[in-house]
C-alpha cells in the first residue's frame, strides 16, 4: 500500500502543482496589453478608412451628381434635334422657331457641359466598345477598314470620366 500512497501527491504537494503551473500575472498583462494596443492600431486603421471612403463618396457625389437630370434631358436634346432635322422638309415651318429650337439645344448643351457632361468623341472614326454600341454592322465600304464607324444613329454622352448613355453607331465588318 505504500506504493500507492507514493503515486497520489498530498494536498501540500497539489498546491506546488498549482502554483507552478500558474501563469506570471505581470507577462499575462503584457499580452493583454500587447493585444489591446493592436486592437487599437486596427481600429485607428479602420477609423482613417472609413473617412476615406467617406470623403470619396463626398466627391463622386458632388462629381456625379447631376447623372440623372442629365440622363432625362438627353432625350429631350435629341427630340428637339430631330424637330430641326425634319423641319428642313417642312415648307411652312417659321424660320424663327428653327432658330428658337437652336438655341434652345445649344443652352441645355452649355447648361450641361458646365455640369461635366460632354458628347462621346466620335472624331477618329474608330468604334470604341467602351463609350459606343454597335447596334449593326455592314460589309466593309472602299475607304473603311474593319472597325471603322460608317454611321451615328444615336450621340453618346459621358459624364466626366462616365459613360451616361453609349453611342449607337454602325459598324463596318472586316
Amino acid at each position: 500500500m505504500s506504493g500507492d500512497s507514493e503515486d497520489v501527491p498530498t494536498p501540500e504537494e497539489e498546491v506546488e502543482i498549482e502554483l507552478e503551473v500558474e501563469i506570471d500575472p505581470i507577462s499575462a498583462m503584457e499580452k493583454k496589453i500587447d493585444n489591446l494596443e493592436k486592437e487599437l492600431q486596427y481600429s485607428a486603421a479602420e477609423i482613417v478608412n472609413v473617412r476615406n471612403r467617406a470623403i470619396r463618396d463626398r466627391n463622386d457625389s458632388i462629381k456625379y451628381g447631376c447623372s440623372g437630370l442629365a440622363t432625362r434631358l438627353i432625350p429631350i436634346i435629341d427630340n428637339l434635334s430631330r424637330a430641326i432635322k425634319s423641319s428642313s422638309t417642312e415648307e411652312n415651318i417659321s424660320e424663327s422657331l428653327v432658330e428658337g429650337i437652336k438655341m434652345i439645344i445649344d443652352g441645355m448643351m452649355d447648361a450641361l457641359r458646365i455640369e461635366g457632361v460632354n458628347k462621346i468623341d466620335t472624331e477618329d472614326g474608330k468604334f470604341n466598345p467602351i463609350s459606343m454600341e454597335s447596334i449593326a454592322s455592314m460589309p466593309c465600304p472602299e475607304g473603311k477598314n474593319p472597325g471603322d464607324i460608317i454611321e451615328i444613329i444615336e450621340d453618346g454622352y459621358k459624364l466626366h470620366d462616365r459613360v451616361l448613355r453609349a453611342t449607337k453607331v454602325i459598324v463596318a465588318e472586316g
